[in-house]
């Protein structure tokens, strides 16, 4: 959509309506349709002022968009794009159905009976529809962010009236913080009734774990201490300077938890050897390449200490 558009779509509405002006006032034409209850004038006339109303409001829709788009980033601009097509569009359909029927508020109260029936025949699109309403309000979820709704995971693309649309991530054609290539269409009414959840709300980065299996004989100090230089090594200033983000958005709410100022270690024992995860903060979108990453580092600095690390041998394993 472009402004020249735009501009091209309010001049043919402005010279419909000039033209229907003009047959209205003058009357230039003989009636085609002299047995029909409609002259064939005021039938002309009702089309170009439909013709004009419609062109009119594409043209200040289009003008509009562009001129706020700029402004905003592209997930505002999603939203903005979106209120205008409601406000716009029903607004339109409410002049058009007024010029027809030159009865003005007798369309604004069928509009009201009809739209009450509607209301019990289309309770799941209406639901949806008020979804939108919530999702515009409330944000649970913007396009860009990666959520899960339900049993669906992946990158929202696409939040219209009745739908988001997610780029899939995990799903059952693969296991890791991938995109599946599918597309995946979720109602706006389940935000209503089930759980959201977004990896992207607070920050851009999350918390992941790397889970590493050692025998109780490794010297546990000297294994955990090289699991936190591995990761500190790779990550670096990046997830300092996240952390420094994160509290600073935790501070904003009334969550007090402690945030440790890098890579940490946890110990689990089993029966059967010793787990240490590792915990770092990371972009949701680089979650698998970056465990990757760490866990070959990981393994080769421990297979180069074999006296100190040991690996269980059980078949338990």
């Amino acid at each position: 959509m472009t402004r020249r558009l735009g501009s091209s779509a309010l001049a043919i509405a402005a010279l419909a309506a000039l033209v229907a002006g003009y047959i209205q006032a003058t009357a230039p034409f003989p009636d085609p349709f002299p047995t029909t209850v409609l002259p064939g004038n005021v039938v002309l006339t009702k089309v170009l002022l439909v013709v004009a109303t419609v062109l009119g409001f594409y043209g200040v829709y289009v003008i509009v968009f562009r001129a706020l788009s700029t402004r905003f980033t592209k997930r505002r601009a999603h939203d903005v794009r979106n209120v205008l097509r409601l406000f716009l569009g029903g607004t339109a359909l409410i002049s058009v159905l007024g010029i027809i029927t030159e009865q003005w508020v007798g369309v604004l109260l069928s509009l009201g009976v009809v739209g009450f029936a509607v209301t019990f025949a289309l309770q799941q699109p209406l639901l949806s529809l008020l979804g939108w309403v919530y999702i515009m309000l409330k944000r649970p979820y913007a396009v860009g962010d990666r959520v899960k709704i339900e049993d669906s995971k992946g990158d929202v693309i696409e939040v219209d009236f009745l739908v988001t649309t997610l780029w899939e991530v995990n799903g059952d054609l693969v296991s890791t913080h991938q995109p599946s290539g599918r597309v995946v269409t979720v109602p706006n009414s389940v935000v209503l009734n089930a759980q959201v959840v977004n990896y992207t709300t607070l920050v851009d980065h999350v918390w992941n774990e790397l889970s590493v299996q050692v025998a109780f004989e490794t010297d546990l100090r000297f294994a955990r201490q090289t699991m936190v230089d591995v990761a500190d090594d790779y990550l670096g200033d990046a997830m300092a300077r996240e952390i420094a983000d994160y509290r600073e958005r935790l501070a904003e709410t009334a969550v007090e938890l402690e945030v440790q100022d890098g890579p940490t270690v946890n110990v689990v024992q089993t029966e059967s050897w010793v787990e240490l995860r590792l915990r770092y903060l990371v972009h949701p979108r680089r979650g698998a390449r970056t465990r990757n990453v760490l866990y070959e580092r990981i393994l080769d600095r421990f297979n180069e200490q074999p006296d100190r690390v040991k690996f269980p041998v059980s078949r338990n394993r």
